[in-house]
């Protein structure tokens, strides 16, 4: 039977997959304005390296960010010696899905601001607008579908992470347990229930939410 407390791998997942959400849209967002418009040494060496996590195998970003935040890792390291430690607790899911998640939001959000006519950033400049006016009124408007779309893939990849997650975070019920982490050790054992379960759940979830962002798109379509 599915009992109430098992219902915290999707608690924990909603929650850690909405503050990676925030984290890659408060960085992605910026710095994909910044990539799109900018030109300078380096940029495509730099662009290469924010969207390596797409490419790379959930084990070799767990393995690289144990490297980091490990015990014995560059940053954890420092850490410890503040009594700070991220590896195998909760914070390390959201750094987990922060990585493989950044990526998707990024990508979208470059090509939203792309598809910006620059004639209005001009036309605002002559005016005497600040950068920051013209982002917030004119770029960020305009590019917001294609934003929208960017945070939906990234909360999706955020809240589906597994093999990354797995390697810093573990599975520790009630802490670290996310629900693939949750659904992979309940097959593992035989528990094919609350796998079902946990697997009804977020199709459905995930439909709900897709289903709700193309109908909010056809409906931007349909007013222009």
């Amino acid at each position: 039977m599915f009992e109430l407390y098992d219902w915290s791998p999707v608690i924990l997942s909603l929650r850690t997959a909405v503050i990676a959400l925030i984290i890659v849209t408060c960085l992605g967002v910026p710095l994909a304005r910044i990539m799109a418009r900018g030109d300078f040494a380096g940029k495509d060496l730099l662009e290469s390296c924010i969207t390596l996590p797409l490419v790379l195998p959930p084990s070799v970003i767990g393995y690289g960010l144990l490297i980091l935040i490990g015990k014995n890792g560059i940053l954890g390291k420092l850490l410890d010696q503040v009594g700070i430690t991220i590896i195998f607790t909760w914070w390390a899911v959201v750094m987990a899905a922060t990585v493989v998640s950044f990526p998707l939001m990024y990508q979208s959000a470059k090509a939203a601001f792309k598809s910006v006519d620059v004639s209005f950033e001009k036309a605002a400049r002559t005016l005497g607008a600040s950068e920051l006016r013209i982002f917030f009124t004119i770029s960020l408007p305009l590019a917001w579908p294609g934003l929208l779309a960017g945070l939906v893939l990234a909360f999706a990849r955020a809240l589906g992470e597994f093999g990354a997650t797995l390697m810093v975070a573990g599975n520790i019920p009630g802490q670290t347990q996310t629900i693939p982490v949750a659904i992979f050790f309940a097959v593992d054992a035989g528990d094919n229930t609350t796998a079902r379960t946990l697997v009804a759940i977020v199709t459905v979830f995930s439909f709900l939410v897709i289903f709700w962002v193309n109908r909010w798109s056809r409906r931007q379509v349909d007013r222009g």
